[in-house]
């Protein structure tokens, strides 16, 4: 059970009911995600907003991905996890074996994702302060100025779901059980 009150339609402040029918709309339930930040419409409305300007990046859906699953795996958000997963399979059509080495935080059978994560890992253990190698390798695989500053953005997005599940302790939707997701150690997870 989360800790946090589960909103819904009829129990949501008026401000966060807008986004809630807009979801509900879209994937044809609400994540309890947006549940749970609805006790906070202007966390909700940020939420939605910075979701929808990373999708504008620069980056691939496979990329954007691969930083949202990285960051979830290391702030050990199993509600993103799972979400995150969904997407990349539903929506991105991305490759089994990728999707599980992200989840596993392993080698990506991908070399320019793999830097991507590598360095995704990297900025978030050093909150942003990586080592001029960590920089070179990341530009070297391929990616720009502007790419390392929409990792940034990615995992300032990520921080902002992966912090509040966790808080929160927000329970999975039936419709992303599938795609559960248990810290490595939890329950015989890996």
């Amino acid at each position: 059970m989360s800790r946090l009150t589960l909103q819904t339609l009829e129990s949501a402040p008026e401000a966060s009911r807008p986004y809630l029918e807009k979801a509900l709309a879209k994937n044809g339930f609400i994540p309890n995600l947006l549940g749970v930040l609805a006790n906070a419409p202007t966390a909700l409305e940020t939420y939605l907003t910075v979701g929808e300007i990373n999708s504008r990046s620069s980056f691939t859906l496979a990329e954007r991905e691969t930083v949202q699953i990285t960051a979830a795996v290391i702030h050990g958000c199993t509600f993103c996890v799972a979400g995150h997963t969904a997407i990349a399979y539903k929506q991105g059509k991305l490759a089994e074996d990728l999707v599980e080495a992200l989840r596993r935080q392993q080698p990506l059978p991908d070399a320019k994702l793999d830097a991507l994560a590598v360095f995704t890992r990297a900025v978030i253990a050093r909150r942003g302060a990586v080592t001029g190698a960590e920089l070179d390798a990341f530009l070297s695989a391929g990616y720009g100025e502007q790419q390392v500053l929409e990792v940034i953005l990615g995992v300032s997005l990520a921080t902002l779901c992966n912090f509040s599940n966790s808080l929160a302790q927000t329970e999975l939707n039936p419709e992303l059980a599938a795609y559960r997701w248990q810290p490595p150690g939890e329950n015989g997870a890996a």
